[in-house]
């Protein structure tokens, strides 16, 4: 159980900007009961020595995937026309899953949601599709491969919002599964009967149970439906999340099959709204755009993944245009870094529009202060989670930045946001970090040392060995 606690700050970002001596306490359950600025700090009470930002959720996990980080860097030698894509780093990550057990899959979580916490994260959505044996077959306990990923994010004191996967065609059309998909593929009374043996799991420990319909190529309409309807009985206001109109080829597939792009068909099909998120949705076109953001639907935008697979560049002004939510995951983990994911985001648009601070709004110049205020804001929708900044009501979840880092010391708060996004290794900066009133880091490193990364290695070792 946590304690109920307090802390003052000189600065803080709040969810409407920067504030100037601020308290903020919380009570034993961890969520915050009072946030007033423009005060003076009660005798005794904890003062950060520097700035304070909210933690940031990540939207979009696969963890086991930061396993393989740094080892599809090669040309595939079944590259058609010598040409990389996504399609076969896919094969490679099924060779990779194969391999898989809940001991494995739980240490090298382990290590990553460290990671995380460590690099700004505060909260995660893991998207969990290896849910059988290698062979397919379910294993003895059926929740296994879940309850690995609970305990994990238990012991590193993440905030955890689990999405059992649907997984049940190779292609659009209810084509067959491949051996490659063998792990993932459930029925939808057997992906029913999972998530009613985690609710229990997962309210106890004040994580959020969702949902992830595969995509659409992975999901046939009516397996869709059968899905959606069974979570609505279940907890009617539980997250969705879905791969969507992440690879051209897709969209292309997606017109051959129904005559529509993905999205637009998705739209029409389902009853999309506040609690889906539509994971990529790169290739939307402009009717797209704006009917997506209408739905009040948030966008998962993973821009290092995104990059590393040459998936193609999000309409980011389009989908500001239509008013649309958005937020940050690092997906495949080839890099684990909300400050970073923050800077790609900013300058794969600069790139695309040849402009310079695309984040910034009417009302927000700062650009590092914008990106940060909309990836808390759609992070925490897409969650399901009270996690959406320092404000009364949500998880005590904050990090604070060093004021005696070299690329921070002596600027005013907002700057020292600016350099730690655009200015400093990102990660370098962050001294302290804290989830739900718990503090997870100090001095830069977490409360439970290296041995979590010991274990994420041990257990890359082990997927490697002949």
């Amino acid at each position: 159980m946590n304690s109920a606690g307090q802390l003052f700050a000189q600065d803080a970002l709040l969810p409407t900007g920067w504030a100037s001596r601020v308290l903020l306490q919380w009570n034993a359950e961890g969520f915050l009961t009072h946030v007033q600025a423009d005060t003076l700090a009660p005798p005794g009470v904890e003062q950060a020595s520097g700035p304070l930002l909210p933690g940031l959720p990540n939207l979009h996990s696969h963890a086991f995937q930061r396993a393989m980080a740094g080892l599809t860097e090669l040309r595939s030698d079944t590259a058609a026309s010598g040409h990389d894509s996504f399609w076969t780093w896919r094969a490679l990550m099924y060779r990779f899953a194969a391999r898989l057990s809940p001991e494995l899959l739980e240490a090298i979580a382990l290590g990553l949601y460290v990671e995380m916490l460590e690099a700004g994260y505060t909260s995660v959505c893991e998207f969990h599709y290896v849910h059988h044996q290698s062979d397919g077959r379910p294993y003895a306990s059926d929740a296994a491969m879940s309850l690995a990923l609970l305990s994990a994010a238990r012991q590193a004191g993440i905030a955890l919002t689990l999405l059992p996967v649907l997984y049940q065609s190779s292609g659009f059309g209810a084509l067959p599964p491949n051996e490659g998909q063998r792990r993932f593929v459930r029925s939808s009374d057997s992906l029913q009967r999972l998530l009613e043996t985690l609710k229990p799991a997962c309210d106890a420990q004040g994580a959020r149970l969702g949902l992830a319909p595969h995509s659409l190529r992975a999901v046939p309409p009516e397996a869709l439906r059968l899905a959606v309807a069974g979570l609505q009985a279940l907890d009617p206001g539980a997250p969705i999340h879905i791969h969507i109109a992440e690879q051209a080829q897709e969209v292309r597939d997606c017109l051959a099959w129904s005559g529509q792009r993905p999205v637009a068909w998705l739209l029409d099909h389902a009853e999309v709204d506040a609690r889906w998120c539509l994971v990529h949705a790169t290739h939307m076109d402009a009717e797209e755009y704006r009917r997506a953001a209408a739905s009040c639907a948030v966008a998962g935008l993973c821009p290092s993944t995104e990059a590393n697979l040459g998936d193609g560049i999000f309409d980011w002004p389009a989908w500001q245009a239509a008013g649309g939510r958005w937020g940050l995951g690092s997906d495949s983990h080839i890099c684990v870094n909300a400050a970073e994911e923050l800077m790609l985001l900013e300058y794969s648009q600069r790139l695309a529009s040849r402009q310079r601070n695309v984040g910034a709004t009417a009302t927000q110049r700062d650009t590092a202060t914008a990106l940060m205020l909309a990836a808390v804001q759609g992070g925490a929708q897409a969650t399901g989670l009270p996690v959406a900044g320092l404000a009364v009501g949500q998880q005590a979840n904050a990090l604070m930045l060093s004021p005696l880092h070299p690329a921070l010391q002596g600027l005013p708060a907002p700057a020292m946001l600016a350099a730690h996004v655009f200015a400093s290794h990102r990660s370098s900066a962050i001294e302290a970090v804290w989830v739900s009133g718990q503090q997870r880091v100090r001095g830069g490193q977490h409360t439970l040392g290296r041995t979590p990364q010991n274990g994420l290695i041990q257990a890359r070792q082990l997927l490697l060995s002949p």
